[in-house]
């Protein structure tokens, strides 16, 4: 189970993705937050499928 500090995290790097959409949202309306979401799921597939770093 995740710890406070994980959670914490978690929901900052949600409301980081939110206000980039709101900016996206009044800078160019509709095509820019399609922009901006297809950039926001690329960075969340580079995460998910990044390797881990060997230690």
């Amino acid at each position: 189970m995740p710890g406070e500090k994980e959670i914490n995290v978690n929901l900052l790097d949600k409301l980081d993705l939110l206000e980039r959409l709101e900016l996206a949202d009044r800078d160019g309306g509709y095509e820019k937050m399609k922009e901006q979401l297809a950039f926001e799921k690329r960075c969340v597939e580079r995460k998910l499928y990044q390797k881990p770093p060997l230690e």
